[in-house]
């Protein structure tokens, strides 16, 4: 029995191994910084669903360890920590056609951030449990054309100056 756990956690193993490939930057080199709920960045910059999956690219000012490297971050993002786990970063090919950078970040001090709506852009009512509910299409940003639909009564209390 135990022999066979091993055997199966050695396989295991050789398959990781194989597909496993280590990251390692020097200093100076730019890396793109994942943006996720573990490194603050998510929640600071917009809903999750409408925040980009990468940002950057930022250059490496030193590792720290084995793991870890500090990067230097640009004036928006200046409340976060600037040192990142391996995990968080990806590395990036230098092109200076290559821009983006989240250029409206505001980052509080609490890591969250209060997005205003910029215009309602559609309306429908929904039928739901023989309920009529009523949706707004709203947009968050007019460059990037990121909408959401949401509850218009939730919506005309919190934006009454978006609806006439």
């Amino acid at each position: 029995m135990r022999d066979r756990l091993q055997a199966s956690q050695s396989r295991q193993k050789a398959y990781a191994d194989r597909r496993r490939r280590p990251l390692e930057f020097e200093a100076g080199e730019h890396v793109f910084l994942r943006v996720t709920r573990t490194t603050g960045v998510g929640r600071a910059i917009r809903s999750r669903k409408l925040s980009p999956r990468f940002l950057g690219p930022y250059q490496i000012l030193r590792r720290i360890g084995p793991v870890a490297y500090e990067i230097a971050l640009p004036p928006q993002l200046a409340n976060l920590h600037p040192v990142f786990h391996v995990s968080q970063l990806r590395k990036y090919v230098f092109d200076p056609s290559h821009v983006l950078e989240a250029e409206d970040v505001e980052v509080r001090e609490n890591l969250q951030l209060v997005v205003q709506p910029m215009a309602i852009e559609d309306h429908q009512v929904k039928e739901r449990k023989r309920r009529a509910t009523s949706l707004v299409k709203f947009i968050w940003d007019r460059r990037t054309r990121d909408s959401t639909w949401e509850l218009e009564e939730e919506m005309r209390s919190s934006y009454p100056y978006l609806f006439w």
